[in-house]
């Protein structure tokens, strides 16, 4: 795994590329290296997986608070997303900018998002699959969401969503949650 891009001060969200091994049988791809992932300052404790099977689900804006927060390296298993991150980490001097990118089955990339960002994706395609490795626990006490067309985040998203849960729809603009939020997400190292 190598480092393709990255965004930000080097505090923000970065894009690997796996390697793969291909002759006329297929290919071999190592997913999980502990050591190599260790490098790159990313452990994780969980990996989750979901599947959405109507072209234009949306799933996000999310994000966990203290002491919970997670950080996420993402990557598409079956057919194409478009994958934001949001910054939320106050101090940052990217707080409240999105970061976005087109993650396929057919690429070999992993995004990593780090602890303090808020996270969401739409699938681009149906019968989409994404999978992503956690480094913090799941805690719905710490949850929260943000709304995917908050102007505040200038996200340009490539399709109009089809499918959102309740709780999507319910989500509201940040700047409605940021004052009554007690915390602070994230710390920005520089």
């Amino acid at each position: 795994m190598k480092l393709v891009e990255e965004w930000g001060d080097g505090s923000g969200c970065k894009l690997y590329e796996n390697s793969k091994y291909q002759d006329d049988r297929g290919f071999f791809e190592v997913l999980y290296n502990k050591d190599q992932l260790k490098g790159f300052g990313i452990e994780f404790i969980q990996i989750n997986q979901s599947h959405s099977v109507i072209k234009g689900t949306l799933r996000g804006l999310h994000f966990q608070t203290r002491p919970n927060e997670q950080g996420k390296l993402v990557r598409c298993v079956r057919g194409t997303l478009f994958d934001v991150a949001v910054d939320l980490r106050k101090g940052s001097p990217t707080y409240l900018e999105a970061t976005s990118i087109v993650l396929s089955e057919d690429d070999d990339y992993h995004f990593w998002i780090p602890r303090g960002f808020a996270h969401g994706f739409l699938t681009l395609e149906e019968d989409t699959r994404i999978e992503y490795l956690v480094d913090g626990n799941y805690s719905v006490e710490d949850e929260g969401s943000v709304i995917w067309s908050d102007p505040a985040f200038s996200i340009k998203w490539p399709i109009a969503p089809s499918v959102l849960s309740d709780k999507d729809q319910s989500a509201r603009n940040w700047r409605d949650l940021e004052s009554e939020i007690s915390f602070i997400l994230g710390e920005h190292r520089t």
